[in-house]
């Protein structure tokens, strides 16, 4: 495999900042200053403890306080200044021509209260504007590049589920299988950090649960969640050892290079009850449903809609993606730099499918006292519906 450093290269970079200043000339915004590490990395190739500021017109400037040798060796923006403290921010930027007393853009969805009052003490003659939609929906459609990126990320995701088989045993605790799983994981590249953007959520690796374990609910925005290690994490992985004759499933997220693959199999000892194998041959029905529909100008939310309307008809409707008022109220999410990304294939979303969006699906079905069935994979959006990327046996896989 290859291990070396991937720098995103200058013409993605000079493109994604090109459609940016495009939306802040459209919406009447003189520049917009981008904080968020995950925003960072895709408008400039780097997250050291930098300023990103992109004009309306003009040359970007990025404001590195920490590192800048690694930013200067990492971005692709051609203006890197250093910087001892943000508020040199405002002198440096009229420097290079930017009067800034119009309207400022930001990513209000994860900016901190306290730092938006911050900046607007450092800009007080502006008016601080939200662009996170924006910027979400710019980076929900992936380019060549970025797609490459996430085949690469689906092809590791199934190295790391045939690895699966050689280490699960009867009697092994599911944190001592998580650990050599995600051992494997690490030994073939992955970067050992998954970022969210909703407030509050946080994952390492993914969910590996097995029987009865799996089915218990958490807080995650997930149907699946997990007793965990302790209250402290509440999900997940916890001490229970697994048995023979139950489903076993291993839901986790490969990170190559910044980008994300989501990927779910389930395993079982011996083989599962006809009534839980009858389940999940009906999720993998129902992707194959999806998978079709899903193209460029359906809206996300009639996706989960007929998500409904198929699981109801085979009789699964109260475990579909949880159990009863557990129940998460979508089948599939985009994903990218981020696991929670644009598209939401969930309840009332209006927002239609462009050909290079990513996606995860992944109808399950959650049984208390039983356990979990059903499928995740990661694809692309293309003219004649959802091309996979992660291909590991799909079937219930028995040891």
């Amino acid at each position: 495999m290859n291990h070396s450093v991937n720098h995103t290269p200058e013409d993605e970079i000079n493109g994604r900042l090109k459609e940016l200043q495009r939306f802040l000339m459209r919406q009447e915004i003189d520049g917009a200053l981008i904080l968020q590490n995950t925003d960072l990395f895709y408008f400039s190739g780097t997250i050291q403890q930098a300023h990103l500021f992109v004009p309306a017109s003009g040359e970007p400037v990025l404001l590195v306080r920490k590192s800048l040798e690694r930013a200067r060796t990492e971005s692709a923006v051609a203006a890197i200044l250093p910087i001892t403290s943000s508020r040199q921010i405002p002198d440096l930027l009229r420097e290079k021509g930017h009067c800034l007393t119009n309207r400022i853009g930001l990513e209000l969805d994860v900016l901190p209260t306290n730092l938006y009052f911050y900046y607007q003490q450092l800009f007080p003659k502006a008016e601080l504007t939200d662009i996170a939609d924006a910027v979400r929906m710019m980076r929900s459609v992936k380019s060549p590049y970025e797609i490459g990126l996430m085949r690469e990320a689906a092809r590791l995701s199934d190295q790391v589920a045939g690895h699966v088989g050689e280490v699960l045993c009867e009697g092994i605790t599911e944190i001592e299988l998580a650990g050599k799983v995600e051992a494997c994981a690490r030994k073939l590249g992955h970067q050992g950090i998954i970022r969210m953007r909703m407030w509050g959520n946080e994952m390492f690796y993914g969910h590996l649960m097995s029987g009865p374990a799996a089915a218990v609910p958490s807080y995650m925005a997930s149907p699946t969640g997990g007793a965990g290690i302790s209250p402290a994490v509440a999900q997940g992985p916890g001490q229970r050892r697994i048995r023979p004759y139950e489903p076993v499933l291993i839901d986790y997220v490969f990170a190559h290079q910044g980008y994300l693959s989501d990927h779910t199999r389930i395993f079982a000892l011996k083989g599962l009850p006809d009534d839980l194998l009858a389940a999940h041959a009906a999720m993998l029905d129902l992707q194959a449903l999806l998978k079709k529909m899903a193209k460029p100008g359906v809206a996300a939310g009639d996706i989960y809609r007929a998500a409904l309307d198929r699981v109801d008809q085979l009789g699964y409707a109260d475990h579909f993606m949880g159990c009863g008022d557990q129940r998460i109220r979508f089948v599939g999410h985009g994903i990218g730099l981020e696991l929670d990304e644009y598209p939401f294939l969930a309840e009332g979303q209006q927002l239609q499918l462009q050909e290079g969006m990513t996606v995860a699906l992944e109808p399950k079905l959650v049984f208390p006292g039983k356990g979990v069935v059903g499928i995740e994979n990661t694809h692309v959006v293309t003219a004649k519906g959802l091309e996979q990327l992660t291909r590991f046996e799909e079937g219930v896989i028995v040891l």
